[in-house]
């Protein structure tokens, strides 16, 4: 088909689809002319693209016209549509037209319904970090694809280490494969994965974790953990806000009366299954809404003493037993 659409939060995983549609359609001696991007907030930037991939290419190979951005599919005015409605059954078999967006189309839209139509739409949303499984199944699937042999020890250590980050997987993984390639392509335990991996994000969400189940020893060891693998302080106190605020929408609308999951993932502003409310309530059922709306000065003054020079351990540290203390009145 001569249309495609990639939506998803996964930016680097949909970067990477690109780069490969790119290599399988386009011939690089001609990429600079047979190669177009755009904006969609330029204005006029799907009618653009629209006119430009119904211009044949030059010399060898296909036309690939990529729009960025593109929310086409979720707001489309009246003459967008029939600009649509006229190109999309015309454009040549040489020709693709490409749409990448963070948001997943609305299928109740006509604009939606041609894009189904006439194009290929394929899905590049995050794994939920809480989704252990398909976060394991995903890490064997892109070690496969770059032939890196790994234990289920390993599987799951880079699982707590990497989460759902594909960017830091595709990395460490090429990390890995050096590794591999110097040790006789022996399969690669965890030992080797805690020496070689960089922490990220996740090991933040469990120290967000640690600190909301008020076991403040595994919440310094975590912090020291951290800041040893060289995570920067504020990308650690970003993770620790983003997490506490998660946990706060849900349980004050839930507190406030609203019992269905749908709607309180919605208002939250949590992505993927609803049912994952019922996990997420479960781990907060010792604690109220109040309690986690009152951690917040606590880390809007973190925030503050670390942009002013603080020590970050010492601050974070602090922090920390100061959250635990309040939460365990």
């Amino acid at each position: 088909m001569p249309v495609y659409i990639y939506w998803g939060e996964d930016e680097f995983a949909i970067a990477k689809a690109v780069k490969q549609l790119q290599t399988e359609l386009l011939d690089p001696n001609w990429i600079q002319f047979n190669y177009h991007q755009f904006e969609d907030d330029q204005p006029e930037a799907m009618i653009a693209a629209l006119n430009e991939v119904l211009t044949p290419p030059f010399g060898m190979g296909a036309k690939l016209v990529w729009v960025q951005n593109a929310n086409a599919h979720l707001q489309c005015s009246a003459e967008l549509l029939a600009e649509l409605t006229t190109t999309l059954p015309i454009i040549p078999d040489n020709e693709y037209l490409l749409l990448t967006s963070n948001k997943k189309p609305d299928g109740r839209l006509k604009s939606s319904k041609l894009f189904k139509k006439f194009g290929e739409i394929k899905e590049f949303s995050l794994i939920p970090y809480w989704n252990e499984r398909a976060l394991e199944d995903n890490i064997r699937q892109i070690a496969l694809e770059n032939k890196v042999k790994l234990s289920n020890s390993a599987v799951k250590v880079l699982r707590d280490f990497i989460g759902n980050d594909t960017r830091s997987l595709w990395n460490e993984l090429d990390k890995l494969s050096i590794y591999n390639h110097y040790n006789f392509n022996q399969i690669i335990d965890a030992d080797a994965v805690n020496n070689l991996v960089i922490c990220n994000t996740q090991n933040s969400i469990k120290l967000a974790e640690a600190i909301r189940n008020c076991d403040v020893e595994t919440a310094l060891s975590l912090v020291n953990d951290l800041l040893v693998r060289n995570e920067p302080a504020l990308k650690i106190m970003a993770t620790l806000v983003r997490q506490f605020r998660t946990w706060m929408m849900v349980k004050i609308v839930w507190e406030s009366g609203e019992h269905n999951f749908s709607a309180i993932a919605k208002i939250a502003e949590i992505p993927g299954n609803p049912n994952r409310i019922k996990y997420i309530l479960d781990d907060l059922k010792d604690l109220s809404g109040q309690q986690l709306i009152s951690i917040f000065p606590l880390l809007v003054n973190l925030e503050y003493q670390l942009k002013r020079g603080a020590n970050s351990q010492e601050i974070l540290q602090t922090k920390i037993i100061e959250i635990w203390q309040l939460l365990s009145q």
